[in-house]
C-alpha cells in the first residue's frame, strides 16, 4: 500500500480490466457512454452542483446559464469568490437519471466536448482554469487542470497533472480564440499508475494529441470533473476583463 505524497492519504491503484466476463463468453472492454446532457433539455440539472457567485459579490446577476443549446459561464472583473484573491463560476460533477456519476480508483473515463473561448478570455500569468478534476470536499488540490496560462508572454492553453506539476501538453491559444474547438480528456485513475491523454482539434484538424503515463491521478475519494472559469486576480499582464466561456456537446464515457 502506497501513501499519497500529495495528501498523505491512503490510496491504492487497481488495473482496468481488458476483458469483462459475465454469464456468457468473455467480452472485450469498450467505451460506454454514461453522460450526454443537452443544455436546452437538461439545463443545469445535468451537474451535481453549481457554484455561481457563491460569495454573493454580484447580486442579481446570473453567471452560469443555458444559452440556446450551450452552457454559458460569464465572469466580470467585479466578481469575487469566497477567497477574495480569486474568481470562480463553475459547475461540478455529472448527474444522469437523477444519480451522481462517481469516478473511482482504477477506472478509466473520457470526456469529449466543444468549447468557444472568446478573445476576451485570455491566458494569465497566474492560474486561470477552465476544467478541473478534483475530489469532493473543501481544501483539496485539483488532480488535473486545463488552464489558460501565459508563458514567456505567449498565451497558451495547457493541461497539467497537479502531483509532480506534470505538463501533458500545451498549444498557442490565440489561433483558437473565437472559434469552436473540440477537446478530449482521457484519465485512467491511479495512484502513480494513472494515465492522461489530452486531444485538441479545430476545424477537423488535430492540433494536439499528448499522453502521459504512470502519473498520479488519485487522491483519496472519488474524482469529480468541474467546468467553468476559475482564475486568480494575481495576473500581472493586464489580461483580466469581462469575459465568458461556452460549452456544448458534453459527453462522458467509461471504459468497461
Amino acid at each position: 500500500m502506497e501513501i499519497s505524497r500529495r495528501s498523505a492519504l491512503i490510496g491504492g491503484a487497481a488495473a482496468v480490466p481488458l476483458l469483462l466476463t459475465g454469464s456468457g463468453p468473455a467480452q472485450a472492454a469498450a467505451w460506454k457512454l454514461k453522460w450526454s446532457p443537452q443544455a436546452n433539455k437538461d439545463g443545469l440539472g445535468a451537474f451535481e452542483g453549481v457554484e455561481d457567485d457563491r460569495a454573493g459579490s454580484h447580486p442579481g446577476t446570473k453567471h452560469i446559464y443555458v444559452s440556446g443549446n450551450d452552457y454559458r459561464f460569464d465572469m466580470h472583473t467585479r466578481d469575487r469568490d469566497t477567497s477574495t484573491d480569486r474568481q470562480r463560476n463553475e459547475v461540478r460533477g455529472m448527474k444522469a437519471g437523477g444519480q451522481n456519476l462517481e469516478i473511482d480508483n482504477g477506472e478509466t473515463w473520457k470526456w469529449t466536448y466543444s468549447m468557444f473561448i472568446p478573445s476576451s478570455l485570455k491566458s494569465t500569468t497566474s492560474f486561470t482554469h477552465i476544467m478541473q478534476t478534483k475530489m469532493p470536499g473543501l481544501g483539496s488540490a485539483p488532480v488535473t487542470v486545463m488552464s489558460l496560462r501565459r508563458t514567456g508572454g505567449v498565451q497558451k492553453i495547457e493541461f497539467k497533472i497537479t502531483e509532480g506539476n506534470v505538463l501533458v501538453g500545451e498549444v498557442n491559444l490565440e489561433p483558437l480564440h473565437n472559434k469552436w474547438i473540440d477537446t478530449e480528456v482521457e484519465i485512467k485513475v491511479g495512484n502513480g499508475t494513472g494515465r492522461v491523454r489530452w486531444v485538441v482539434r479545430e476545424g477537423g484538424r488535430t492540433v494536439l494529441d499528448a499522453t502521459k503515463n504512470n502519473v498520479d491521478t488519485w487522491l483519496d475519494d472519488r474524482l469529480r470533473p468541474k467546468w467553468g472559469i476559475y482564475r486568480s486576480l494575481g495576473d500581472t499582464s493586464g489580461a483580466l476583463q469581462n469575459c465568458y466561456l461556452l460549452l456544448r456537446n458534453l459527453k462522458a464515457y467509461k471504459f468497461e
